[in-house]
């Protein structure tokens, strides 16, 4: 029987202790049959501290967070469930500084905790798209104008790839998809399409012209939003503008500014909000714990690329 949690408070009040976070986080990930994180196998008995493998050539030893994003982490459980519930029930997110005093960690601590838990809501295995699908393309990044003179870019204006950094979304039945990309040209934009989207389907979009030829793979419905053309027929981009504006507010509202770096990340923390909006907060919480899998550790988000 899954747990029913109406607040933050309630769920604090049931994960009061390590022991019965264990047992959960054991339930969401394995559903009862442990699996050896090292080397696949099912074949493990229990310890005083965990799991041992019981495979000749592996005979490793390993707790519920080996391979998770949660894996040596000094953090108790209960505190990672409760950043995981605030972070995926909050509309707009949280910042680091806000976490950090909510859960009485420092502010660093409770960065890296946001990114290892944008991690679990990244998309790893994509489903082709069919039906009805809506592309769109926008810019984030502050205005050229508020910025300070010496950070200025000069011949910079509206949609520019020169102090903003262009993100790429197809959205089918109320799911979004997003990738961050170099620009908006069709070399960048269509091999996204063919890969994601399945031939014969309905692509919207509007007139911009790195989508000239879907048409030959595609019903593609154009828009012209210069025309102030935005519904035809049925067919609207509204879904995905609206998404837009939700992470737009969103990023200049609660994190005010975010690097090209760790853009996709941001994304995927919205991306994976607007997907889950029709479920309760507890359901999306208990849901985004059978997506631990992955570890993510502090030098590679510091990591150059």
């Amino acid at each position: 029987m899954e747990l029913r949690f109406k607040s933050l408070p309630a769920l604090l009040n049931h994960f009061k202790d390590e022991a019965t976070c264990i047992k959960y986080l054991e339930l969401k990930r394995w559903n009862g049959k442990p699996i050896c994180p090292h080397c696949g196998n099912d074949r493990v008995y229990r310890t005083n501290r965990g799991f041992k493998c019981a495979k000749v050539t592996c005979h490793k030893k390993f707790s519920v967070t080996v391979g998770t994003v949660l894996e040596n982490s000094k953090i108790k459980l209960s505190i990672w469930f409760a950043a995981i519930y605030v972070v995926t029930a909050h509309k707009k997110g949280i910042s680091s500084l806000q976490l950090s005093r909510d859960l009485g960690v420092c502010q660093k601590t409770a960065w890296f905790m946001l990114h290892r838990i944008r991690e679990m809501l990244r998309v790893k295995q994509p489903v082709l798209l069919t039906g009805e699908i809506q592309g769109d393309e926008t810019f984030v990044g502050g205005k050229n104008k508020n910025r300070h003179a010496n950070k200025k870019i000069k011949e910079s204006q509206g949609r520019s790839c020169k102090d903003k950094t262009p993100v790429f979304g197809l959205l089918a039945d109320g799911k979004v998809n997003t990738t961050v990309v170099t620009d908006t040209r069709a070399e960048s934009l269509k091999p996204i399409i063919f890969s994601m989207v399945e031939r014969g389907s309905i692509m919207i979009t509007d007139e911009w012209g790195a989508y000239n030829g879907l048409n030959s793979s595609y019903q593609h419905e154009v828009l012209k939003h210069n025309a102030n053309e935005y519904v035809r027929d049925g067919f609207h981009t509204n879904s995905i503008e609206g998404f837009w504006s939700l992470l737009k507010r969103g990023i200049f509202g609660i994190y005010h500014s975010v690097s090209p770096k760790h853009l996709n990340k941001y994304c995927d923390e919205f991306s994976y909000r607007y997907n889950t909006r029709k479920i309760k907060d507890d359901e999306r919480f208990s849901g985004s714990l059978t997506h631990i899998q992955g570890r993510l550790t502090f030098d590679q988000l510091r990591a150059k690329k």
